[in-house]
């Protein structure tokens, strides 16, 4: 009788937990209609990439579905496809040798021990104040001076900054310095420690940090236009402004350039989805 008795006093609570609420309804009802504003420049992206129209109105008699004329002109230009090429390139370089170098330099800040440690990581912190567009003409007159103009290296060394650093160390300050300090005893090479240690550990922020640099890298549009002057050279954000002509502009044709730019870090984030809320999570718990 006794667990009959608990059993019918947790269903009960059960329905009770079920049952909408005026409070509920109108959550629900608000969470859909952010959700539809969210969704709708993407459905209208979609739609006018099936179009012909030279003015950015959607008129739903224009929409051909069947019409791919569009995305046959996008994939057969070489110069965006060369352009995508470039972009998938740069992002991935910046992606690993931000991870590395970021990963690097946090392991050091948070578990070495050298002088002026705290200064030179307020130092760090400080370059975050600092606007893009203030250091944007400066590596500029360098690029130029070691002439790396229209080269993968001048559009990847933009990409590196502070922010990965800072991340990942709020992140690697819940690595137990027993689990390093055990290696050290065992005579493990530092750069082991690293490698088979650490970065097990820090996976997660890791991704987070991938997908950061990835979204960063890939809609990147002042520095790739400033630092070439090659069609070859040309990112995808860079293609896609020179799909207007200075005469009229086919939004149809843009936006099957943007959808086609669109699909790639969608693709990423889906599968990469759990990592990254994982790893923004746990930075900020143990930060």
């Amino acid at each position: 009788m006794g667990n009959s008795a608990l059993t019918d006093k947790y269903e009960h609570r059960s329905r009770r937990k079920r049952e909408w609420t005026v409070f509920s309804i109108l959550g629900l009802v608000i969470l859909v209609l952010f959700a539809a504003i969210c969704i709708a420049p993407f459905i209208y992206m979609v739609l006018m990439s099936f179009t012909q129209s030279t003015t950015a109105t959607l008129q739903l008699r224009e929409i051909r579905l069947t019409d791919f004329s569009n995305y046959n002109y996008v994939f057969r230009n070489n110069g965006f496809l060369r352009s995508l090429w470039n972009s998938i390139v740069v992002v991935g370089f910046s992606c690993v040798l931000n991870c590395i170098i970021a990963s690097m330099a946090a392991y050091g800040f948070e578990k070495k021990q050298f002088p002026g440690k705290e200064k030179l990581y307020l130092i760090y912190l400080a370059t975050m104040m600092i606007p893009g567009q203030v250091t944007m003409i400066p590596i500029f007159l360098m690029m130029k001076e070691m002439k790396l103009l229209n080269t993968y290296y001048a559009l990847i060394v933009l990409i590196l900054n502070a922010f990965g650093v800072i991340l990942i160390r709020q992140f690697m300050k819940g690595v137990p310095d027993d689990l390093i300090e055990a290696a050290q005893v065992d005579g493990c090479p530092e750069f082991r420690i690293y490698l088979n240690v650490v970065v097990p550990l820090i996976r997660p922020v890791l991704v987070s940090l991938v997908i950061f640099t990835f979204v960063t890298s890939w809609n990147d549009f002042m520095w790739p236009l400033i630092s070439t002057s090659k069609s070859g050279m040309y990112t995808l954000t860079v293609a896609l402004s020179l799909l207007k002509t200075q005469y009229a502009t086919n939004y149809g044709l843009l936006m099957a350039g943007a959808a086609v730019s669109f699909v790639f870090p969608f693709v990423m984030y889906c599968i990469l989805q759990k990592q990254f809320v994982e790893g923004i999570a746990l930075s900020g718990i143990k930060g």
